[in-house]
């Protein structure tokens, strides 16, 4: 059974997914300076794929640069920041960083409680240790916390906060847009209350969804994680209310020294039901006194509020980085 808010942004995923299909035909020439690196990660016992932009001056320096990780959202995959939602192009204009786009199903970006199927569903670990550190072994970067940033959108803006939270010594910046920053929060309330967990959608819920998860598994192309029933985890995500406690921005941030807490950004559309869990995470901040940036524009829950998004957070992250390095005046 779903809730009311978890049927909405499924619906609001759903758009999303169906806009992916027709904004990334399987031929679509790469963004400049974007390539596509295949690995293999044993937290989820998968060969895997991340999209990553260079510099434009990367294969002519010897420079190490700082590096954004940009989290997709529900029903989403690596490619849709590089190649649908202008990423490639703010990276390539700012061209001082490096932006990898890691892959992480539709798993929230936590190590599961309990694995079936056969599966190893760490997707948290993914994350930090495997994606992480084969872009440091494999590219000049600044490894270092202060040349890290982690941002987001919808699912992947609770992940990129959560991850930041319980990661501080990894992560300098970390931004979310249209973050569901209260995900880990419900599930703990619905498992207080004894509630089934939400079911994940699949192809055979929609022609519509069927259509586009044909085309799109060939651009993702990842062996045995390719279509929407493959990348739903199988298993269980919280088996407590402790566990999902534990993975909830607004309980973890109290367990983080001030003075160890990365930058935050946050943004969200005011027709985005989702603002609101920014605005109440703001206000955690405010009655906190750590300092943030927040954004509230037009817009809704959709690929053209998240261009806009990105070449207004990705500038700021990058400069936090840089002041960061020692880099500006």
């Amino acid at each position: 059974m779903y809730s009311l808010r978890q049927t909405l942004l499924l619906v609001m995923c759903l758009s999303c997914f169906s806009a992916t299909f027709a904004q990334s035909p399987p031929s679509a020439p790469l963004p400049d300076g974007l390539q596509t690196i295949s690995f293999d990660s044993p937290a989820v016992g998968r060969r895997m794929k991340f999209d990553i932009v260079l510099p434009p001056d990367y294969e002519q320096s010897d420079r190490r640069y700082p590096v954004l990780y940009l989290l997709h959202g529900y029903m989403q995959n690596y490619t849709v920041w590089g190649r649908n939602l202008g990423a490639a192009f703010y990276a390539r204009n700012i061209g001082e960083l490096i932006v990898v786009m890691p892959d992480a199903g539709n798993s929230w970006y936590i190590n599961y409680a309990e694995s079936a199927g056969g599966q190893r569903n760490h997707w948290e670990d993914h994350i930090i240790e495997d994606v992480i550190g084969y872009v440091d072994a494999n590219f000049r970067t600044h490894a270092r916390r202060e040349g890290r940033a982690i941002a987001g959108l919808s699912m992947g803006g609770y992940g990129a906060l959560m991850l930041a939270l319980r990661h501080p010594d990894m992560f300098v910046s970390v931004a979310s847009t249209s973050g569901a920053l209260t995900h880990a929060r419900q599930r703990a309330d619905a498992i207080a209350q004894q509630r089934p967990a939400p079911q994940s959608r699949t192809a055979a819920d929609s022609p519509e969804l069927a259509r586009a998860d044909a085309v799109i598994s060939q651009i993702i192309d990842i062996p045995g994680f390719s279509t929407q029933e493959e990348r739903n985890p199988l298993g269980v995500d919280f088996a407590t209310v402790e566990q999902a406690r534990a993975y909830d921005p607004f309980q973890i941030i109290y367990n983080v020294p001030k003075s160890q807490l990365p930058h935050f950004y946050f943004d969200a559309g005011l027709s985005d039901g989702l603002i609101n869990d920014a605005r109440e995470f703001m206000q955690v901040l405010l009655l906190n006194d750590v300092p943030f940036t927040y954004m509230q524009t037009q817009g809704r829950h959709n690929s053209e509020y998240w261009r806009r998004s990105v070449g207004q957070f990705m500038p700021v992250q990058n400069e936090i980085m840089q002041r960061a390095l020692g880099n500006r005046p």
